[in-house]
Protein backbone atom coordinates (compact mmCIF):
# COMPACT_ATOMS: atom_id res chain seq x y z
CA UNK A 1 0.00 0.00 0.00
CA UNK A 2 1.24 3.65 -1.07
CA UNK A 3 1.99 5.85 2.51
CA UNK A 4 -0.94 8.18 1.33
CA UNK A 5 -3.35 5.69 1.42
CA UNK A 6 -6.65 6.46 3.65
CA UNK A 7 -8.69 4.40 5.49
CA UNK A 8 -11.29 3.71 3.24
CA UNK A 9 -8.74 2.46 0.71
CA UNK A 10 -6.79 0.45 3.18
CA UNK A 11 -10.19 -1.73 4.33
CA UNK A 12 -11.04 -1.53 0.88
CA UNK A 13 -12.25 -5.24 -0.28
CA UNK A 14 -13.18 -4.71 -3.70
CA UNK A 15 -12.77 -7.39 -5.84
CA UNK A 16 -11.82 -9.84 -3.24
CA UNK A 17 -13.31 -12.85 -2.49
CA UNK A 18 -13.53 -14.32 0.78
CA UNK A 19 -14.76 -18.03 2.13
CA UNK A 20 -15.77 -18.09 5.88
CA UNK A 21 -16.19 -21.36 7.05
CA UNK A 22 -19.10 -21.47 10.19
CA UNK A 23 -20.68 -18.23 7.99
CA UNK A 24 -23.85 -18.71 8.69
CA UNK A 25 -24.41 -17.58 12.34
CA UNK A 26 -22.79 -16.12 15.10
CA UNK A 27 -19.46 -14.28 14.26
CA UNK A 28 -18.95 -15.69 11.15
CA UNK A 29 -22.13 -13.87 10.20
CA UNK A 30 -20.77 -11.14 11.56
CA UNK A 31 -17.67 -11.01 9.60
CA UNK A 32 -19.40 -12.41 6.09
CA UNK A 33 -21.51 -9.09 6.18
CA UNK A 34 -18.89 -7.15 7.30
CA UNK A 35 -16.53 -8.26 4.02
CA UNK A 36 -19.51 -7.58 1.99
CA UNK A 37 -19.62 -4.18 3.14
CA UNK A 38 -16.29 -3.81 2.66
CA UNK A 39 -16.91 -4.81 -1.07
CA UNK A 40 -15.77 -8.47 -0.79
CA UNK A 41 -17.84 -11.44 -2.47
CA UNK A 42 -18.19 -14.29 -0.41
CA UNK A 43 -18.32 -17.91 0.33
CA UNK A 44 -20.57 -18.51 2.85
CA UNK A 45 -20.03 -22.54 4.51
CA UNK A 46 -21.34 -24.32 7.40
CA UNK A 47 -23.15 -27.37 7.92
CA UNK A 48 -26.77 -26.04 7.60
CA UNK A 49 -27.36 -25.26 3.71
CA UNK A 50 -30.38 -23.38 4.34
CA UNK A 51 -28.73 -21.09 6.60
CA UNK A 52 -25.82 -20.42 4.47
CA UNK A 53 -28.49 -19.21 1.27
CA UNK A 54 -30.41 -17.67 4.05
CA UNK A 55 -27.48 -15.29 4.60
CA UNK A 56 -26.14 -15.17 1.35
CA UNK A 57 -29.65 -13.62 0.26
CA UNK A 58 -28.78 -10.78 2.60
CA UNK A 59 -25.53 -10.48 1.08
CA UNK A 60 -26.58 -10.24 -2.78
CA UNK A 61 -29.40 -7.55 -0.97
CA UNK A 62 -26.25 -5.70 -0.40
CA UNK A 63 -24.81 -5.73 -4.47
CA UNK A 64 -22.39 -8.13 -3.69
CA UNK A 65 -22.27 -12.32 -4.75
CA UNK A 66 -22.69 -14.81 -2.68
CA UNK A 67 -22.22 -18.60 -2.71
CA UNK A 68 -23.53 -20.70 -0.03
CA UNK A 69 -22.13 -24.19 0.34
CA UNK A 70 -22.58 -26.69 2.75
CA UNK A 71 -19.79 -28.50 4.48
CA UNK A 72 -18.38 -30.15 7.48
CA UNK A 73 -14.84 -28.91 8.19
CA UNK A 74 -14.34 -31.46 10.38
CA UNK A 75 -14.18 -34.15 7.43
CA UNK A 76 -11.15 -33.91 5.28
CA UNK A 77 -12.88 -35.17 1.54
CA UNK A 78 -15.16 -32.25 2.27
CA UNK A 79 -13.05 -29.54 3.26
CA UNK A 80 -11.23 -30.50 -0.32
CA UNK A 81 -14.99 -30.26 -2.02
CA UNK A 82 -15.37 -26.92 -0.32
CA UNK A 83 -12.27 -25.36 -1.76
CA UNK A 84 -12.68 -27.25 -5.66
CA UNK A 85 -16.60 -25.44 -5.27
CA UNK A 86 -15.23 -22.31 -4.21
CA UNK A 87 -12.60 -22.05 -7.08
CA UNK A 88 -15.25 -23.25 -9.84
CA UNK A 89 -17.76 -20.65 -8.65
CA UNK A 90 -15.34 -17.85 -8.20
CA UNK A 91 -12.14 -18.46 -9.90
CA UNK A 92 -10.31 -17.42 -6.64
CA UNK A 93 -10.14 -16.94 -2.86
CA UNK A 94 -8.34 -13.48 -1.46
CA UNK A 95 -9.59 -14.82 2.19
CA UNK A 96 -9.69 -17.61 3.82
CA UNK A 97 -11.24 -17.55 7.88
CA UNK A 98 -11.32 -20.49 9.39
CA UNK A 99 -14.15 -19.60 11.85
CA UNK A 100 -16.14 -23.47 12.71
CA UNK A 101 -15.50 -24.48 15.81
CA UNK A 102 -16.67 -26.03 18.55
CA UNK A 103 -16.49 -26.29 22.41
CA UNK A 104 -18.51 -28.85 24.20
CA UNK A 105 -18.07 -29.62 28.03
CA UNK A 106 -16.64 -32.92 29.05
CA UNK A 107 -17.88 -34.40 32.04
CA UNK A 108 -14.13 -34.56 32.99
CA UNK A 109 -10.89 -34.96 31.10
CA UNK A 110 -11.50 -38.52 31.81
CA UNK A 111 -14.63 -39.35 30.86
CA UNK A 112 -14.04 -37.61 27.44
CA UNK A 113 -15.24 -40.17 24.95
CA UNK A 114 -12.88 -41.06 22.14
CA UNK A 115 -15.66 -40.22 19.83
CA UNK A 116 -15.96 -36.37 21.10
CA UNK A 117 -12.44 -35.72 21.31
CA UNK A 118 -12.11 -36.60 17.19
CA UNK A 119 -14.61 -34.10 16.57
CA UNK A 120 -13.71 -31.67 18.69
CA UNK A 121 -10.38 -31.87 16.98
CA UNK A 122 -11.86 -32.06 13.81
CA UNK A 123 -13.66 -29.47 13.56
CA UNK A 124 -10.80 -26.67 15.30
CA UNK A 125 -7.96 -27.94 13.61
CA UNK A 126 -8.48 -30.68 11.36
CA UNK A 127 -10.40 -28.42 9.11
CA UNK A 128 -8.46 -25.39 9.98
CA UNK A 129 -4.98 -27.58 8.40
CA UNK A 130 -6.74 -28.94 5.51
CA UNK A 131 -8.12 -26.05 4.67
CA UNK A 132 -5.23 -23.56 4.88
CA UNK A 133 -2.74 -25.78 3.41
CA UNK A 134 -5.15 -26.20 0.22
CA UNK A 135 -5.97 -22.75 -0.36
CA UNK A 136 -2.87 -21.25 0.97
CA UNK A 137 -0.95 -22.83 -1.92
CA UNK A 138 -3.18 -21.53 -4.28
CA UNK A 139 -3.02 -18.33 -3.10
CA UNK A 140 0.64 -18.49 -2.67
CA UNK A 141 0.83 -19.85 -6.60
CA UNK A 142 -1.63 -17.16 -7.53
CA UNK A 143 -1.58 -13.42 -6.29
CA UNK A 144 -1.52 -13.89 -2.77
CA UNK A 145 -3.95 -13.82 0.04
CA UNK A 146 -5.01 -13.46 4.12
CA UNK A 147 -5.45 -16.55 5.96
CA UNK A 148 -7.28 -16.10 9.13
CA UNK A 149 -7.38 -18.23 12.27
CA UNK A 150 -10.20 -17.69 14.45
CA UNK A 151 -8.94 -19.12 17.91
CA UNK A 152 -10.08 -18.56 21.60
CA UNK A 153 -8.71 -17.09 24.41
CA UNK A 154 -9.22 -21.10 25.78
CA UNK A 155 -5.94 -22.07 23.84
CA UNK A 156 -4.15 -19.30 26.35
CA UNK A 157 -6.31 -19.48 29.67
CA UNK A 158 -7.33 -23.26 29.33
CA UNK A 159 -9.91 -24.11 31.89
CA UNK A 160 -10.59 -27.79 33.13
CA UNK A 161 -13.30 -30.02 31.01
CA UNK A 162 -12.25 -28.46 28.03
CA UNK A 163 -8.71 -30.48 27.09
CA UNK A 164 -9.58 -31.00 23.35
CA UNK A 165 -11.15 -27.71 22.52
CA UNK A 166 -7.83 -26.16 24.24
CA UNK A 167 -5.74 -27.94 22.71
CA UNK A 168 -7.10 -27.99 19.56
CA UNK A 169 -7.23 -23.77 19.84
CA UNK A 170 -3.47 -24.22 20.79
CA UNK A 171 -2.97 -26.15 17.80
CA UNK A 172 -4.13 -24.06 15.39
CA UNK A 173 -2.28 -21.27 17.17
CA UNK A 174 0.73 -23.16 16.31
CA UNK A 175 -0.41 -23.19 13.23
CA UNK A 176 -0.63 -19.82 12.08
CA UNK A 177 3.12 -19.75 12.74
CA UNK A 178 3.91 -22.76 10.15
CA UNK A 179 1.25 -21.67 7.39
CA UNK A 180 2.92 -18.09 7.78
CA UNK A 181 6.29 -19.37 7.18
CA UNK A 182 5.43 -21.92 4.65
CA UNK A 183 3.44 -19.80 2.47
CA UNK A 184 5.91 -16.15 3.09
CA UNK A 185 5.72 -13.75 1.92
CA UNK A 186 2.84 -13.96 -0.87
CA UNK A 187 0.44 -14.99 2.11
CA UNK A 188 -0.43 -13.25 5.06
CA UNK A 189 -1.25 -15.81 8.41
CA UNK A 190 -2.66 -14.37 11.11
CA UNK A 191 -4.96 -15.87 14.88
CA UNK A 192 -7.71 -13.42 15.37
CA UNK A 193 -8.09 -15.23 19.41
CA UNK A 194 -11.42 -14.41 20.59
CA UNK A 195 -12.56 -13.95 24.38
CA UNK A 196 -16.58 -14.28 25.04
CA UNK A 197 -18.99 -13.21 22.66
CA UNK A 198 -22.69 -13.12 23.03
CA UNK A 199 -23.51 -14.82 20.21
CA UNK A 200 -26.36 -17.80 20.19
CA UNK A 201 -23.79 -20.34 21.92
CA UNK A 202 -24.10 -17.71 25.04
CA UNK A 203 -27.99 -18.62 25.24
CA UNK A 204 -26.87 -21.37 26.92
CA UNK A 205 -24.22 -19.88 29.69
CA UNK A 206 -25.20 -19.66 33.02
CA UNK A 207 -26.63 -16.49 34.58
CA UNK A 208 -23.38 -15.77 36.25
CA UNK A 209 -21.51 -15.93 33.34
CA UNK A 210 -23.35 -13.49 31.71
CA UNK A 211 -22.67 -10.89 34.35
CA UNK A 212 -19.55 -11.67 35.35
CA UNK A 213 -16.56 -11.54 33.20
CA UNK A 214 -12.80 -11.70 34.49
CA UNK A 215 -11.47 -8.92 32.05
CA UNK A 216 -10.81 -5.63 31.60
CA UNK A 217 -14.09 -4.75 29.94
CA UNK A 218 -15.94 -5.97 32.43
CA UNK A 219 -18.57 -7.36 29.99
CA UNK A 220 -18.88 -9.93 26.83
CA UNK A 221 -18.30 -8.79 23.62
CA UNK A 222 -21.31 -7.62 20.69
CA UNK A 223 -21.33 -10.35 17.99
CA UNK A 224 -20.71 -6.86 15.43
CA UNK A 225 -17.34 -5.64 17.96
CA UNK A 226 -15.25 -8.55 15.67
CA UNK A 227 -15.78 -7.17 12.43
CA UNK A 228 -13.33 -4.53 13.02
CA UNK A 229 -10.39 -6.87 13.53
CA UNK A 230 -11.13 -9.34 10.72
CA UNK A 231 -11.39 -6.46 8.66
CA UNK A 232 -8.13 -5.23 9.67
CA UNK A 233 -6.46 -8.89 9.08
CA UNK A 234 -8.66 -9.70 5.96
CA UNK A 235 -6.87 -6.10 4.23
CA UNK A 236 -4.32 -4.59 2.89
CA UNK A 237 -4.54 -2.84 6.25
CA UNK A 238 -2.51 -5.66 7.54
CA UNK A 239 0.14 -5.23 4.99
CA UNK A 240 2.75 -5.78 7.56
CA UNK A 241 1.31 -8.14 9.52
CA UNK A 242 1.98 -12.25 9.20
CA UNK A 243 2.54 -14.92 11.91
CA UNK A 244 0.95 -12.44 14.51
CA UNK A 245 -1.84 -13.30 17.40
CA UNK A 246 -4.16 -10.19 17.86
CA UNK A 247 -6.59 -11.29 20.96
CA UNK A 248 -9.98 -9.81 20.69
CA UNK A 249 -11.08 -10.72 24.46
CA UNK A 250 -11.98 -7.18 26.17
CA UNK A 251 -8.69 -8.07 28.23
CA UNK A 252 -8.91 -11.42 29.62
CA UNK A 253 -6.43 -12.15 33.09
Amino acid sequence: MSAGAGPAELFDLTGKVALVTGGSRGLGREMVLGFARAGADVVIASRKLDSCRELADEVEALGRRALPAAAHVGHWEECDALVEQAYAHFGKVDILVNNAGMSPLAPSSAETTEELFDKVVGVNFKGPFRLGSLIGQRMFDGDGGSIINISSSGALFPSPRFGPYAGAKAALNALTTVLALEFAPKVRVNTLSAGPFLTDISKHWPDENKRTWKNAAGRAGDPAEIVSSALYLASPASSYTTGALLRVDGGLH
